[in-house]
């Protein structure tokens, strides 16, 4: 995070130095007016002889606002477009930090927390940019510009008498806002506390009137309420002392010039106009003083949220080589799967136990059991979305941890059982934004997969807008949508986990002969707790609490009346049972 944010200020390194000159330039320029104003008054001593001075200084001041409203739309604009860029470019790097962090690092993370990051974190360093952009440059260019102009342009020591108030003040506001914080915040908790009582007072009024606790509620209201009124008490108490310690340090700074300004007047080291130019300057640091604990208190909350995107960009990534995914090489669907145990991080308890499997290529494997029985797991391992060990998973003779994460899933086809859709165009969710597939390829993907007719009765075809997770379209209909992404990607490994469950088995049954179709070349494994999914397959395995307890084809499973012929009684209807019988 320290190396990103590094990088955007040198990205933007001259639009922040361009920034940084025109609010100097706006600092000086606001200045002027107080000089002017000074000269006016020194020449309206005598009206009739500097009429011609005084009109000029008025032109003089009309020309000065005009600059400093097109100096102030510059920096405005920049200090913008940075926040802006900043945010934008923030929120980019996240994103692709996300795509590629472990599955296993961030499947804990809640989709709200995940959307915090995004949000408000971001925001809260975009907001500390700002500020530091305008707020921060604006402190110290008016403390450097107007300090100078006060003691070059008035007086050196009526300028130092009047920065000690100054100082004093940047300094007890600093220290009361923290009171202010510590005691709103013991507000907001003391309030809450009153607010769940009364809730839960109301909630249980039956309860109250029954057992007679009128007068106890009565009294644990009445000392949480004066709780709440001590509490903001304190909140107004330190409100009012920030407030009035600005006033009263900028009051005394304004008795100090009057007092020792009049005393330089008389002396004539000074004139009327420039005492009135150096209260004119004294008027500039009110709002800066006002400032400093607003950026503090900023900066301490864009630290928490820097922190909390710290440890998102710590989590280790996986090594995906983008630029190649769509050139990359094909590999042999031979999977073999030797002693393989597997659990999951944190967990003790093992999700798969010596599991072995063998599919050569071009066989379909099924795979069958009960929720929670691993299949899904074995399916995240052959994907390589946790950590598998060295030597257990073979993909084309190849050791899965030797070949590249991109190389392994683009040669993998798979079809979750959540059947994930994007709120776009079909065509683009089944081609997943990819451009190289041609539109007659997407639609034969279609046709294979039993979707056809239902795009095509669509008011836009395959260019219709499904909406969000495909809400417009029915369960079956979104599993086929799915379905037709293996018909169109041409990988060597085709996975359906739990794909057909929304499907009519006569629609389970033509998709699963036109999968078997591509099977010549390619290696399907399809996962289902359903007999009729698998009862296809060239082999079967049943996965029970996380073991292989059976093996063998459709027949060979039903001769051996295990687990597998049990599912096929529960599913199946009497006459199917009895002609196996």
């Amino acid at each position: 995070m320290k190396d990103l944010i590094i990088n955007l200020i040198k990205k933007y390194k001259w639009q922040i130095l361009i920034h940084m000159i025109f609010i100097g330039i706006n600092i000086y320029v606001l200045t002027i007016p107080a000089k002017i104003v000074g000269n006016m008054v020194d020449l309206l001593g005598n009206i009739e002889e500097n009429k011609e001075n005084i009109l000029n200084n008025t032109y003089y001041l009309f020309v000065v606002c005009v600059i400093c409203l097109i100096v102030r739309i510059i920096w405005k604009y920049l200090e913008t477009y940075v926040a802006r860029a900043f945010e934008k470019d923030i929120k980019i790097k996240l994103f692709q930090r996300f795509l590629k962090l472990r599955l296993q690092d961030i499947q804990d993370i809640k989709n709200g927390e995940i959307m915090s990051y995004f949000v408000k974190d971001v925001n809260e360093i975009r907001s500390i940019v700002w500020r530091i952009l305008s707020h921060g440059e604006r402190i110290i260019f008016i403390f450097i510009i107007t300090t100078y102009q006060m003691a070059k342009g008035v007086n050196v020591y009526l300028t130092m008498a009047v920065m000690a108030p100054i100082i004093i003040a940047v300094y007890l506001v600093t220290k009361i806002k923290s009171y202010v914080e510590k005691s709103f915040k013991k507000a907001q908790d003391r309030f809450t506390d009153l607010s769940e009582y009364i809730q839960e007072s109301t909630d249980s009024i039956r309860t109250t009137k029954a057992y007679v606790c009128e007068k106890n509620q009565l009294e644990n209201f009445i000392r949480k309420n004066r709780i709440v009124r001590q509490s903001n008490n304190t909140v107004d108490v330190f409100s009012n002392l920030l407030s009035n310690c600005t006033k009263i340090c900028f009051g005394i700074c304004y008795a100090i010039s009057l007092w020792y300004g009049s005393q330089l007047v008389l002396s004539g080291e000074i004139t009327v106009g420039e005492l009135v130019t150096f209260n004119g300057y004294i008027g500039l640091f009110v709002t800066p003083v006002d400032w400093i604990p607003i950026l503090i208190a900023r900066f301490k909350r864009a630290e928490i949220s820097y922190q909390r995107l710290e440890k998102i960009f710590m989590l280790e990534t996986e090594k995906i080589n983008t630029k190649r995914i769509f050139k990359t090489e094909k590999l042999n669907g031979d999977i073999v799967i030797q002693d393989l145990n597997f659990n999951y991080p944190g967990i003790i308890d093992k999700a798969l136990e010596n599991i072995n499997v063998e599919i050569k290529k071009g066989q379909t494997l099924g795979i069958i059991g009960t929720i929670g029985s691993g299949k899904t797991t074995l399916m995240n391992l052959l994907t390589k979305l946790y950590t598998v060990p060295n030597g257990k998973i073979k993909i084309g003779g190849k050791d899965i941890n030797e070949i590249p994460i991109d190389v392994l899933r683009n040669n993998i086809c798979y079809i979750t059982q959540d059947n994930f859709l994007f709120s776009t165009t079909l065509q683009d969710n089944i081609s997943l934004f990819r451009e190289d597939y041609h539109e007659e390829e997407i639609k034969e993907s279609t046709k294979k997969a039993a979707v056809y007719e239902d795009i095509k009765s669509m008011p836009e075809g395959i260019h219709t807008v499904i909406g969000e997770r495909g809400g417009d379209l029915s369960g079956g209909q979104k599993q086929r949508i799915a379905i037709s992404r293996a018909f169109l990607k041409n990988s060597t490994i085709l996975i359906f986990d739990d794909t057909f469950s929304a499907l009519d088995n006569k629609t389970s049954e033509k998709l699963i002969e036109n999968i078997k179709s591509l099977s010549n070349d390619k290696t399907s494994i399809i996962i289902s707790n359903k007999v009729s999914d698998v009862k296809f397959s060239d082999m079967i395995i049943v996965l029970d609490n996380g073991q292989i307890k059976e093996r063998g084809t459709h027949e060979e499973l039903i001769n051996q009346q295990g687990i597998y012929y049990t599912f096929f009684k529960q599913q199946s209807t009497k006459s199917e049972v009895s002609i196996l019988a």
